[in-house]
């Protein structure tokens, strides 16, 4: 035993600890080196969630579009992760994990390409390209009887449009890397610590490891909330500033940065990963503080997160050991003809299959929200993007941490079998389902936008006031919004307003554009710029503090729920159970979900913007629709992870109760062995 703890493989390694002792060779650097780099790089992949809003109204995409690339770095990620576990153990883990932060830190910084190769941001697309923005293009004048898509079609070229399909394309590319070069970093560090440090240790690293990369999601929404508080051009200021405040909806931030910072930091987190060995000394010390505490939450850490047996260290060491001597056996062919019979052996468990379709209503309602809640509050409280990444990385992200780790406590601290877990799982699902109904009702309709029909679909009409702006000839591709705040009717540009002037009064952080001399509006103005407030923004708080408990509910089922896994499906089959339903989350909720979202989002649409005769950004959204959508399709997929524990639970009090009833009735093999030697007792009694 000694000696397997000393030279791990077999290999005596006397040099590396008394010729050249290195913080390389030293398993507690390791685990502090990937706690950062899993950190960073969840930080890169979350950030582009919280800047959807902005990367939509900078490159003028749908939601739907802007789902899909969301998702799109679960395609590489998926394509690849079977063939990284499988040649996992064949390989120099710590510097393919380095190779795999450097493809992450490149798909960063090819995410800030568009930015770079992109013209400056234009607000108002009327005004000259030598003139201010907002100048006098905007206004109603008289004299002008230009067509009005005359400004839209000087701008259109094909090499605009081959512009814009090739920054769409880069950062698809760039996703698609991110997904690909995220493969190794994970399942590689999982293993290189389990191996090399103390089997008594191992479960307490790994504690830590999750314990930091869990505020990855967090810090990635908190510096979206920086980040886009500075202006897009921030690089390149027009000469003149900008008359721009971030609670304009024509800001757009400057989300490219976050991209950068989000890099450099995963760039750092590679560069020790070229110096750790292939194989270090096996950690031989335990440590000794609350060495009881450790040893009893030894198989339930190692069973949560590190797929490994629910029994006993010495089990799954045993296990380990075999499956290290059975990989290097197969090969692809052999490989190949194993997964197919193993996959339908799990499949076929009903424990193991309702678990995973569980999960994956729960990932797929996590993945929608995710993405598109940041713009959620936007439109539905008419808060800044911001503000809206700030209540998310604050309140929600660490409540739904707090309910990850409760759950653990709970199966631990309780130590709950099968049924309690899915009885755990049921309450959890069912609580956040009630939490999740007042949201329905937490919002407001749209206002008043003059000359657009509240109804999905239809093009804007004039409708309202037909008269008042006839002879002022407005582009129809301007968006320049004003609030007439006496009425709350808000118009898409001041020429709709029939204003013919413009006043800039100035403050002292800021100034405040005004427009006067409004023909549209009661008593001719002035009426400031932007749109008008929300009445709903009092319930943003409100509507997070249910989202942030619903969230904290759900993911108390994320333990018990892989409890459930792993105590239903044979010994053998446990490694290859949980690598089928991480594939089968990223296959059927991680990457449809975002595009559903989306498609729902656009659905809600009133006024799309045109660029060059396609459909770009949407304007404006039916609010009360907006709000139905998107809680609607959360709670669809609540419901179907409640109805999927329901019938887990089902199962298994239909197993316990077959359980007792063998348990009471005595085995029909030796009723049948007694009923056969009294019948033949009788006819020997008869005789005598």
């Amino acid at each position: 035993m000694v000696g397997t703890e000393d030279t791990p493989g077999g290999k005596a390694s006397p040099n590396p600890q008394n010729l050249r002792p290195s913080v390389f060779h030293s398993i507690k650097f390791f685990v502090l080196c990937h706690s950062l780099l899993q950190l960073a790089q969840l930080m890169m992949s979350g950030y582009l969630k919280s800047s959807i809003s902005t990367v939509e109204k900078r490159f003028g995409l749908s939601s739907q579009t802007s789902g899909l690339l969301a998702a799109f770095n679960e395609v590489g990620n998926t394509a690849l992760i079977v063939f990284v576990s499988y040649f996992g153990s064949r390989v120099h883990r710590p510097r393919l994990i380095g190779c795999g932060a450097i493809l992450v830190t490149l798909a960063g910084v090819l995410m800030t390409v568009p930015h770079f190769i992109s013209e400056p941001y234009r607000y108002d697309h009327t005004s000259p390209a030598d003139m201010p923005q907002d100048f006098k293009a905007s206004l109603c004048l008289l004299s002008t009887k230009a067509p009005a898509s005359a400004s839209s079609n000087s701008s259109c070229s094909s090499y605009t449009e081959v512009r814009h399909l090739a920054v769409v394309g880069i950062m698809f590319t760039a996703q698609t890397l991110l997904g690909v070069g995220g493969v190794p970093i994970q399942p590689f560090g999982i293993s290189y610590i389990d191996d090399f440090a103390h089997n008594s240790n191992s479960p307490l690293y790994l504690g830590i490891l999750f314990a930091v990369t869990m505020m990855g999601p967090g810090m990635s929404y908190g510096l979206g909330s920086l980040m886009l508080r500075l202006y897009v051009d921030i690089d390149r200021m027009p000469e003149g500033g900008i008359n721009l405040t971030s609670k304009d909806p024509r800001w757009v931030g400057a989300w490219w940065l976050g991209f950068l910072i989000s890099a450099g930091a995963v760039a750092l987190a590679a560069i020790p990963y070229f110096f750790f060995p292939k194989e270090m000394p096996k950690e031989k010390q335990e440590l000794r503080f609350r060495r009881k505490g450790l040893a009893v939450s030894d198989p339930p850490v190692s069973k949560g997160e590190d797929s490994s047996s629910e029994q006993s260290p010495a089990e799954s060491l045993e296990k380990k050991d075999n499956l290290a001597q059975m990989a290097p056996d197969l090969t692809v062919i052999q490989f190949v003809k194993v997964f197919p019979r193993v996959l339908l052996r799990t499949l076929r468990h009903p424990i193991f299959l309702l678990v995973v379709l569980s999960q994956v209503c729960m990932s797929s309602m996590v993945a929608g929200m995710a993405t598109f809640l940041p713009k959620f509050l936007e439109r539905q409280f008419s808060i800044t993007a911001s503000y809206a990444n700030l209540l998310i990385g604050c309140l929600t992200i660490p409540l739904a941490i707090v309910g990850i780790v409760v759950g653990g406590i709970l199966v631990k601290r309780l130590r709950l079998g099968p049924m309690h877990c899915g009885s755990l799982c049921l309450l959890g699902a069912l609580c956040c389902l009630i939490l999740s109904t007042p949201l329905f009702f937490m919002g407001c309709s749209s206002h008043q936008i003059a000359g657009i029909s509240h109804q999905p679909g239809t093009q804007p009409g004039l409708e309202l006031f037909p008269g008042c702006m006839e002879s002022c000839s407005c582009p129809s591709d301007d968006f320049n919004p004003v609030c007439d705040s006496s009425t709350r009717v808000e118009y898409i540009t001041p020429c709709h307003a029939g204003c013919t002037s413009r006043v800039v009064q100035e403050v002292p952080d800021k100034s405040q554009v005004f427009y006067t001399n409004c023909s549209c509006v009661a008593g001719g103005g002035p009426v400031p710029a932007g749109s008008c407030d929300s009445a709903c923004s009092h319930l943003v708080l409100p509507f997070m503090i249910l989202i942030s408990l619903g969230a904290a509910l759900a993911s108390v089922t994320h333990t018990p729920s892989f409890m459930l896994i792993l105590r239903g499906v044979k010994k053998e089959d446990k490694t290859l159970a949980v690598g089928i339903q991480f594939m089968l989350m990223r296959v059927l909720a991680w990457m449809p979900s975002p595009v559903i979202h989306g498609s729902a989002i656009d659905t809600t649409c009133v006024y799309w913007a045109q660029s060059c005769g396609r459909r770009a950004v949407c304007r404006y959204y039916d609010h009360d629709l907006l709000r139905n959508r998107f809680i609607g399709l959360q709670f669809f997929f609540k419901i179907g992870a409640l109805a999927c524990f329901a019938l887990i639970l089902a199962i298994l009090r239909q197993q316990d109760k077959e359980e007792k009833t063998k348990a009471t009735i005595p085995n029909p093999g030796l009723q049948q062995q007694l009923l056969a030697s009294e019948a033949k007792k009788e006819p020997e009694e008869s005789r005598v």
